[in-house]
């Protein structure tokens, strides 16, 4: 039975978050169907294009995406102190990027005068609106439902296009937030849709290997700001050359037609997560079916269940067996 979003979402322990939507049926909605010779790849340009428009409108960064034939996987982090730290005014001009706001915001911010009940009026929408900016659960809805009505358009039909619920798993730890990235970015390699993380499109490695070729990150996803030090910026551990490399090895070893193996970089980081090679492997390949709920060590695993008050710790057996050393 499908868990509600409060009984998931815990940014007391992590801002870190796994999501997951699919198209109804499991159809080729978003790609091309080699059964019937329809192609829709074009509306995963279009899935792609919203996930990082989104990213200018929320409190909510992009660390990895993958936008596949009938799914999608995003991983999110939930800056709530960013979302703290804007004014009233910079709370409403970003929900306007997005969103219409009412009659009164925008009469706020266009400095017009207004009685004492507008006011209370607005002051609740900011409140509302600062609470929306962080919400996974928005971010996912203002991400699906703009392309199932642009899909209806199209196909000349009503119903759902998306699956109803998303899923979402919390990711405790630094060693949880990598393998997962690492999973979602070699989606389409296990997939046999992308021979290389380079030709894979719509995913966020593409995107960042682009971006490294030219000595640069994307602006659009979290970067990579190295080892932990003092005035630390927000962004991921580690560089995003050795993520990067990370991957290329990872990818070359689950691929039957490529010799790989894991280089002195990539093992450096493995070593630092804790994370054998060969458990490494299985859980960037499997890690949907190994991993349903919550994922870190067990620890923090413990201390999510706590304060969400639950009884069970869901999954820490392969916590335990799979992301310990």
């Amino acid at each position: 039975m499908a868990r509600p979003r409060q009984t998931i979402v815990s940014l007391e322990d992590t801002p870190y978050y796994h999501c997951c939507s699919r198209v109804v049926r499991k159809a080729f909605l978003c790609g091309f169907d080699k059964s019937t010779g329809e192609n829709f790849e074009h509306r995963r340009e279009w899935v792609d294009s919203r996930i990082l428009e989104l990213a200018t409108i929320f409190a909510i960064d992009i660390c990895a995406y993958a936008v596949m034939s009938n799914h999608l996987h995003v991983v999110l982090k939930v800056d709530a102190d960013k979302a703290k730290q804007w004014s009233d005014k910079e709370v409403l001009i970003q929900w306007h990027k997005g969103f219409k706001g009412t009659l009164l915001t925008h009469k706020y911010l266009k400095e017009e005068d207004l009685n004492q009940f507008e006011l209370q009026t607005v002051n609740e929408c900011i409140t509302e609106y600062r609470k929306r900016l962080i919400d996974i659960s928005w971010f996912m809805r203002s991400l699906s439902e703009p392309i199932a009505r642009m899909a209806n358009k199209e196909d000349k039909c009503t119903g759902r296009f998306w699956e109803g619920r998303f899923k979402s798993q919390a990711l405790l730890d630094e060693a949880a937030v990598l393998a997962c990235m690492a999973y979602v970015d070699l989606n389409p390699v296990r997939a046999k849709m992308a021979t290389t993380p380079e030709t894979s499109d719509y995913t966020s490695i593409q995107r960042r290997i682009n971006s490294a070729m030219k000595g640069e990150q994307p602006a659009e996803l979290l970067p990579f700001v190295g080892n932990e030090r003092l005035n630390m910026p927000n962004g991921l551990m580690f560089s995003v050359k050795d993520y990067i490399v990370l991957v290329e090895d990872t990818g070359r070893i689950i691929r039957e037609d490529k010799r790989g193996a894991i280089s002195s970089s990539s093992q450096d980081i493995l070593n630092r997560l804790n994370i054998p090679a060969e458990n490494w492997l299985k859980i960037t390949t499997e890690f949907g079916a190994l991993f349903k709920g919550a994922v870190g060590a067990l620890p923090a695993l413990t201390e999510y269940c706590e304060h969400l008050e639950r009884k069970r710790r869901q999954g820490a057996a392969n916590c335990q067996r799979w992301l310990c050393a």
